[in-house]
């Protein structure tokens, strides 16, 4: 049996919201090194602040600045940072509540080793040094056994406030195809496309999953299709993609391979954008050292007649 392959992938998505009243007030108050929560309609404080309150449901603003010093009310502790947390030495996760407030803000503290820590310590933020409106503008906490400091008497007023922020979602992981892509790939960087049939249905997966999802039975048995299918369903994409060099419009199609029982992706060139259609029929063109088709083109054929590949809408 070959070797099952495996490579690592990221996913990215740095995901763009704008902010109410409630959170422009809180992430502009870090900025400024203050830290405000907003009074619930039960009296509390809530630290970090809610929009709508969590007992009515109604939108509440009644903002209220507390202490930068507070109690740590349950704690864990990070003994191996990973990439982009608070800090890069090992640190405690901790569950802090506020001089002030009623709820508990989660952020990490600084502390030499687990034994330092406890739930009732006293501590109090680090602020970053550079602060942009962010979570982030807390650097850290850190044990404290002073006295709470005075507050700034702050309304939540402040110039130049902060409308919006990025949050950048990130997963990193190591992909393995398993036994029945890994063929599928394989069969790629040879220039030949391969699917597995289903000794049930009949039906040709590609590209293959290893088992048939229709009838839930294993799938072995090879078998080449292509290179040649016609262009089922397509759409025009008018956005450029980041790290993508092609120039917009362009035709990304479902594609069903001659033999295949399962339409896949391909983009479809040599060929204006608005003249593409459904029954047109393609080939696929490889660059040099590609392992996989860079697109599919138009083969002069007569387009193919709509019942055949009805069923691979």
């Amino acid at each position: 049996m070959p070797e099952v392959l495996k490579a690592p992938l990221v996913v990215e998505f740095p995901f763009t919201r704008s902010l109410g009243p409630v959170q422009s007030a809180f992430l502009t108050g870090l900025r400024e090194r203050v830290v405000l929560g907003v009074r619930a309609s039960d009296g509390r404080v809530l630290v970090p602040p809610a929009e709508y309150d969590p007992v009515t449901a109604e939108e509440i603003r009644d903002l209220v600045e507390v202490a930068p010093t507070g109690t740590v009310t349950t704690w864990a502790w990070n003994h191996a940072p990973r990439r982009g947390q608070p800090l890069t030495t090992p640190f405690a996760w901790v569950l802090v509540r506020l001089d002030g407030a009623d709820t508990a803000l989660l952020h990490a503290l600084d502390a030499p080793g687990a034994d330092a820590v406890h739930t009732g310590m006293r501590v109090r933020i680090r602020w970053a040094e550079e602060r942009t409106g962010a979570i982030t503008d807390i650097a850290c906490f850190e044990p404290y056994d002073g006295e709470p400091p005075q507050l700034t008497g702050s309304t939540g007023e402040f110039e130049d406030p902060v409308t919006g922020i990025v949050a950048a979602a990130r997963l990193d992981y190591t992909y393995s195809p398993g036994r029945a892509q890994t063929a599928y790939i394989n069969a790629l960087g040879g220039r030949r496309t391969v699917g597995e049939r289903c000794p049930s249905c009949r039906k040709v997966y590609v590209p293959p999953r290893g088992a048939c999802p229709t009838c839930g039975v294993a799938t072995d048995e090879q078998v080449e299709v292509g290179p040649r299918g016609t262009v089922t369903t397509f759409c025009i994409v008018n956005i450029k993609a980041k790290n993508l060099d092609i120039e917009v419009p362009y035709v990304y199609a479902h594609i069903a391979l001659d033999g295949a029982g399962l339409a896949l992706h391909g983009r479809i060139g040599g060929i204006p954008y608005d003249e593409v259609r459904m029954g047109l029929r393609v080939e696929p063109v490889w660059t040099e050292g590609g392992r996989y088709p860079d697109h599919y083109r138009p083969t002069g054929e007569p387009d193919a007649d709509y019942d055949t590949y009805r069923e691979l809408l």
